[in-house]
């Protein structure tokens, strides 16, 4: 059933311990792999994401660059973007615990999928897609204050230089202008 409780780990698996996906952009398509055993929770709730408002799409809207965060003593290099939930009843739109790299063993290298959040178990719609290995966004980095890290659950299979020129598209600071849109986000 489509709203199953966000918080079963069995949503969405079919007996493998991985699903392919395809992030359909205006630039090209992103392929990547789910880990479904080692991140359950955060796949079950990315793939309820997809099967609710994947056709609808959404957008990349947030480049992050060596050159853009001054302010940031640890800097990174990701773009962020979203599902258009929009036509979601707000109902359908839940935040979900926080499955750490320290217990999935999944970790921020290059290509990696993780679900973007202010605080522990605060991940929804959001994510972003590491350029380059990222350990500060692992559990204990310093990326984010909490020292708690960020949920790693995927890994770009193809598409890499789709995502490089999307992170170089044009921005101001590090909100792409304009935003590149996701036509759709599905299963393959």
């Amino acid at each position: 059933m489509l709203l199953m409780s966000i918080h079963n780990p069995g949503y969405g698996q079919t007996g493998s311990d991985k699903a392919n996906i395809v992030i359909r952009t205006t630039v090209g398509n992103i392929r990547a792999v789910l880990y479904l055993k080692k991140a359950p929770v955060t796949c079950a709730n990315f793939l309820k994401y997809i099967d609710m408002a994947g056709n609808q799409g959404g957008e990349f809207y947030r480049t992050v660059t060596l050159n853009n965060q001054p302010n940031n003593k640890v800097k990174i290099e990701v773009i962020q973007g979203g599902f258009d939930v929009s036509s979601l009843d707000t109902s359908q739109i839940h935040s979900f615990p926080l499955e750490r790299t320290r217990i999935t063993g999944l970790v921020h290298r290059d290509g990696t999928l993780s679900i973007a959040r202010d605080k522990p178990d605060s991940g929804s719609t959001e994510f972003f897609i590491c350029i380059g290995d990222q350990p500060s966004l692992d559990f204990g980095g310093e990326r984010n204050p909490d020292g708690q890290g960020f949920a790693a659950f995927g890994r770009v299979t193809g598409g890499m230089a789709i995502v490089r020129i999307i992170q170089s598209s044009p921005a101001d600071g590090q909100s792409l202008t304009p935003p590149v849109r996701i036509l759709e986000i599905s299963r393959e």
